[in-house]
């Protein structure tokens, strides 16, 4: 009704307008590339959601020697992939699609598996430096998926998520490792 009061001609620039962003959103995006993109932000989004409930697992089941520096490290990394999990769904809500929101499709859609509460500290790490891999696989794909849609927003987004996993990858390999051991030499 409110549309009835604007003139023929402006009625026709509306409709043009609402079909062009329709088409081209507003960020000027092709919308069939960036359904590409937000299918492998959602896996990546369940990924991140199995990861932070696994960090979460180990960070209250953990024991030993070795509780301490594990304990916090692990609470370190579980609020960082809390922050992580919201800019991913903030960024598939930004291309202008739903985030999946339920672990049942979590579960369905992951890389990741759940991990059970006896593990023991060398295992927990293990298993993590695993899921570190899984994690990059899934942030390539992203990549990958946003770069053919010419997406530098989520490719920028996904490229810092990348550096800082691999930094913390590097520092859990480097705690398991034995004393005396070092890296290869270039």
């Amino acid at each position: 009704m409110v549309l009835a009061i604007f003139t023929e001609t402006e009625n026709i620039h509306t409709k043009q307008f609402l079909n062009t962003y329709k088409i081209m959103g507003y960020l000027n995006l092709d919308t069939e590339k960036t359904s590409s993109t937000a299918k492998e932000l959602n896996i990546l989004l369940a990924d991140y959601h199995l990861y932070y409930q696994k960090l979460r697992n180990f960070h209250w089941n953990v024991v030993g020697h070795n509780f301490f520096d594990l304990h916090i490290k692990f609470e370190e990394m579980y609020d960082d992939a809390k922050v992580k999990i919201d800019e991913i769904a903030e960024r598939i809500l930004t291309l202008r699609y739903q985030p999946t929101s339920n672990f049942t499709d979590y579960l369905k859609m992951s890389n990741i598996e759940e991990s059970s509460a006896g593990s023991k500290d060398l295992d927990m790490v293990k298993i993590l430096l695993d899921d570190h891999g899984k994690l990059l696989k899934q942030m390539r794909k992203v990549v990958e998926t946003a770069d053919k849609a010419d997406d530098e927003g989520t490719i920028d987004m996904v490229g810092g998520f990348i550096g800082h996993i691999e930094k913390v990858s590097w520092m859990l390999d480097a705690w398991s490792m034995k004393r005396g051991d070092n890296h290869p030499e270039v």
